[in-house]
């Protein structure tokens, strides 16, 4: 038999190895500081969890349609009403089982083979892939850390060519928890509107920006595709939901892809969804807040072990630090620190060729083992570098 070019070409995120590596070595006693995944450490809000219960338990455990639940995407639409004054149609909502498949109903509704997608060097690992796989061509432009981690318009304009169909942006971002700024959405939006380009912004760390309010493409532009879903701000990685906002003459082939797909999110998950943005807003307010004591405290223990942080994360909860002065090798260094310090992390280059020599640190852990790891940090590095 013979595996498909398709599953063949399709890189691996390497960060799922290490989880693995980190929970095999767990399981043989030792013990690992888990900074290399981006799941929160917190419990899904009781405001939610039992929301999710009550649905059950009156029997919304059946199908629904597949753009969602009418009541999820109204409460979508108050959300953007409320937080950024915006005006989404519902029609044009369609909810998902997280949102890696609304970035499959996004570029699976977009592109044909041998369009481009412009996107930031690092990124998240995913957008290559999923265009790729789609027949798509990524074309990276290198984003720097003198420059916050943030495209210059002018380099994303150069790169425009006759089958460019979009520009991929993350905000704040991951891996580098890079915020673009109301000047940098005005601008894109701006290139957007005038070379006839689609935008598409993945917001799945909105919520969680610690030095200004959060600003959706859809403030600036309506050529845009929202990405986003509860994972993150709310604690629900595990509960696999978000959504796509597409412009309404991509709604119906998105739906249609979800049909065939997906089916639809689960019911009772949606339902939960509902009190997620209408009921838990303390509660992703402390989360919030206890994050940005993290960040505040990893960001000058981790220059204190000698890595280099030129660019400090204001959003999501990562810190991207240059750790060439220890190895330009970012895999083989990440599994050093993994099986000689018993620290986790994700090797920059999971990130795209922009990545390497940089590790990326998840504080989406509790301070305590945000000391120890950084205390085992230090002490690998007295003894190796």
């Amino acid at each position: 038999m013979t595996v498909s070019q398709r599953a063949q070409s399709i890189r691996p995120f390497v960060v799922m190895d290490i989880v693995a590596r980190a929970k095999k070595l767990e399981s043989e006693g030792r013990d690992v500081v888990r900074l290399e995944i981006g799941d929160p450490d917190f419990p899904t809000p009781e405001v939610i969890t039992r929301a999710a219960e009550r649905a059950m338990e009156q029997g919304s455990t059946h199908y629904t349609q597949s753009a969602g639940l009418p009541d999820l995407r109204n409460a979508v639409t108050g959300h953007f009403a409320s937080h950024y004054d915006v005006d989404v149609d519902p029609g044009n909502i369609v909810v998902t089982q997280g949102t890696s498949p609304a970035m499959l109903l996004l570029f699976g509704a977009l592109l044909d083979p041998g369009d481009e997608v412009i996107m930031p060097d690092p990124c998240y690992p995913a957008y290559p892939n999923y265009v790729s796989f789609l027949g798509g061509v990524p074309r990276p432009i290198s984003v720097r850390a003198e420059d916050g981690f943030r495209y210059r318009v002018e380099e994303v304009r150069a790169a425009i060519g006759p089958r460019t169909k979009a520009v991929m942006i993350n905000s704040p971002g991951n891996p580098t928890g890079a915020v673009l700024g109301d000047a940098d959405l005005r601008e894109l939006a701006e290139l957007a509107e005038e070379t006839g380009l689609w935008i598409a912004s993945d917001e799945i760390y909105h919520g969680l920006d610690f030095c200004g309010p959060d600003r959706t493409i859809l403030q600036y532009t309506d050529r845009a595709f929202v990405l986003n879903g509860f994972s993150k701000t709310y604690a629900m990685t595990g509960w696999r939901l978000g959504y796509l906002i597409a412009p309404p003459e991509f709604v119906r082939p998105a739906e249609k892809i979800q049909q065939n797909f997906f089916l639809a999110a689960n019911a009772f998950v949606q339902q939960a969804g509902v009190v997620a943005l209408t009921e838990a807003q303390d509660d992703v307010a402390m989360m919030r807040s206890l994050y940005d004591e993290r960040r505040r405290y990893l960001v000058p223990a981790l220059r204190e072990t000698g890595l280099r942080i030129d660019s400090e994360p204001r959003g999501a909860f990562y810190v991207f630090a240059d750790a060439s002065a220890w190895s330009r090798d970012s895999l083989e260094l990440a599994y050093r620190l993994l099986d000689e310090a018993g620290v986790a992390c994700a090797p920059g280059v999971d990130f795209g060729p922009g990545g390497e020599g940089f590790l990326r640190f998840s504080y989406a852990t509790d301070l305590l083992r945000l000391e120890e790891g950084v205390h085992r940090l230090a002490e690998w590095a007295r003894r190796n570098v």
